[in-house]
């Protein structure tokens, strides 16, 4: 095959361009450290760069998010510490009042007391209102822009926030959460005071035999025994001994400690433990009761569980004054199959004719019943409601229902506060009474305090998890940096021995290029 000068021409001058390429390309990586000046000096290597660029951004978010839940977490744990500090104020102030039967404390120690747990009352309500620094709510759970707690007409608190902790990711399987919402840190504290003393309708009536509305001591033994045998009995046959006969009839008094005997002259040998529940037991004699035995014999009463209590709230954008003024249980199968366990919504569609709605309620929520108001009261779901006033149309009110299983700080603190306010001196009636709302509160702010020291534990938890995971996150930074250098940079080495053949052969063909450019068919002739 014959090459015409032309042809040869051209391709020496390509050849020499091809080299000047080379050498300026390699100078480059020389000189600026980077092999990979584009995707198509590697596109292999280009490609695994980009995933790891992509996962490099990851690691930067989630050690962003990692500072984030640390600031939050600290600030949350911050704010306990200031809720159980005020609890503890409570407990010991509950004790002062109440402890050892409040000896040597009058009506006006009391009521002096009942304003500073007022104050702390007020201070826990505030702070589990707190907001963090974007001005949400704290412990609303994902309602952030929702007071987590308010005040109800009847004194109690409700929680209006959700049980949704926010979360943010800080590695590609972990997530912790930010925050912990109201409901687990005072709703699930267990309440200790959840059970009742009444009078048996066959007892003597002459207050001479008291008994404590009793404390629970064994969550389980109530759980398993105490609630599956209720109401019990207890039949006094002398100023000295009981039984007590469970709702089935049987009789259990062998399985109190003592045996049904007591003496409540004695402390710590009158008082009735059963089943995971102690309720005391006083006497309130006369100096005219010359036989003990008989003035205490048949005085009968019913040990059980309180029945489920509820709390309204009137919507503020009714336009009646209609409030309900009452509610209870009307029919307990009713009640038990019907009532939805988050609570309910009324709302009088035309009035009287209203709906009710399973919480929470929204634009489309359907009701689970209905019906027309007749004279001043409406019965749902196995409940029924006094109100007073007459509803108009749009009127909304929510209905929550409190088992009594558990019992928050700030329900716990209004109570004893209430109770500490009611003059009992003199009053033996009134003095048991307030010992039984005393006794309580000293046991349900100790669970309380607990339930907070177990959510602060949880939060060391989470940042110990996230200083282990920052550790990780910091050493899979290193490694993709080092991945990325093994991809970008410029083996100088290399690169040099490269540069030098490069820069001989371009050497070379530009003395060829010369060369043959002066050749022609004269230097023939």
């Amino acid at each position: 095959m014959r090459i015409s000068t032309a042809q040869y021409f051209e391709f020496t001058a390509n050849k020499y361009s091809d080299n000047f390429s080379n050498v300026v390309k390699t100078q480059e990586q020389v000189t600026s450290g980077v092999r990979l000046q584009s995707a198509a000096d590697d596109p292999v290597g280009a490609a695994k760069l980009l995933l790891l660029q992509q996962q490099q951004n990851m690691l930067t978010q989630y050690n962003g998010n990692i500072g984030s839940l640390k600031n939050s977490l600290a600030n949350e744990e911050s704010v306990l510490v200031s809720i159980n500090d005020a609890i503890q104020r409570g407990r010991e102030l509950a004790l002062k009042a109440g402890g050892s039967g409040g000896a040597g404390i009058s009506d006006a120690d009391r009521k002096s007391i009942a304003g500073e747990i007022g104050e702390l009352e007020k201070q826990v309500l505030s702070l589990l209102n707190t907001k963090d620094s974007a001005g949400q709510y704290m412990f609303s759970g994902s309602k952030t822009s929702t007071p987590p707690y308010v005040l109800n007409n009847d004194g109690s608190y409700s929680y209006q926030g959700d049980e949704t902790e926010l979360s943010l990711q800080v590695s590609d399987t972990l997530k912790i959460a930010s925050n912990d919402t109201g409901k687990n840190i005072l709703e699930v504290a267990i309440n200790s005071g959840r059970t009742q003393v009444v009078k048996d309708p066959l007892s003597v009536n002459d207050d001479k035999v008291l008994i404590s509305a009793g404390l629970m001591t064994s969550t389980n033994a109530y759980t398993k025994s105490f609630a599956s045998d209720e109401p019990y009995t207890v039949h006094f046959t002398s100023s000295t001994q009981y039984t007590v006969k469970g709702a089935s009839g049987a009789d259990v008094t062998s399985e109190i400690p003592g045996n049904g005997l007591f003496d409540a002259k004695k402390e710590g040998a009158s008082s009735i433990e059963l089943r995971g529940v102690k309720f005391d037991i006083s006497l309130n004699l006369k100096d005219t009761d010359i036989d003990p035995d008989a003035a205490v014999k048949d005085h009968i009463f019913q040990l059980a569980t309180k029945p489920d209590s509820f709390n309204v709230s009137r919507t503020p954008s009714n336009t009646s004054t209609a409030q309900v003024t009452g509610a209870a249980v009307d029919n307990k199968a009713d009640y038990v199959a019907g009532f939805p366990s988050g609570g309910a919504v009324i709302k009088f569609t035309t009035a009287p004719d209203y709906k009710v709605y399973a919480q929470p309620y929204g634009p489309d929520s359907k009701p689970i019943a209905d019906g027309t108001m007749t004279g001043s009261s409406i019965t749902v779901a196995g409940v029924k409601f006094e109100i007073s006033g007459v509803p108009e149309n749009g009127d909304q009110f929510a209905v929550g229902s409190d088992s009594h299983r558990s019992q928050s700080a700030l329900d716990t603190l209004a109570q004893l506060r209430k109770a500490l306010e009611v003059p009992t001196d003199g009053d033996v009636l009134a003095q048991a009474k307030q010992k039984d709302a005393v006794d309580a509160a000293i046991s349900n702010l100790a669970n309380a305090s607990t339930q907070v020291d177990t959510v602060r534990g949880a939060i060391g938890s989470r940042l110990n998890s996230l200083t282990i995971q920052e550790t990780e996150n910091t050493s899979q930074t290193l490694a993709n940096k080092s991945s990325q250098s093994a991809i970008v940079d410029t083996d100088i080495g290399t690169a040099s021995i490269d540069l030098a053949f490069q820069q001989a052969m371009l050497q070379a063909s530009q003395l060829a290029f010369v060369k043959i450019s002066q050749l022609s068919l004269f230097n023939k002739l």
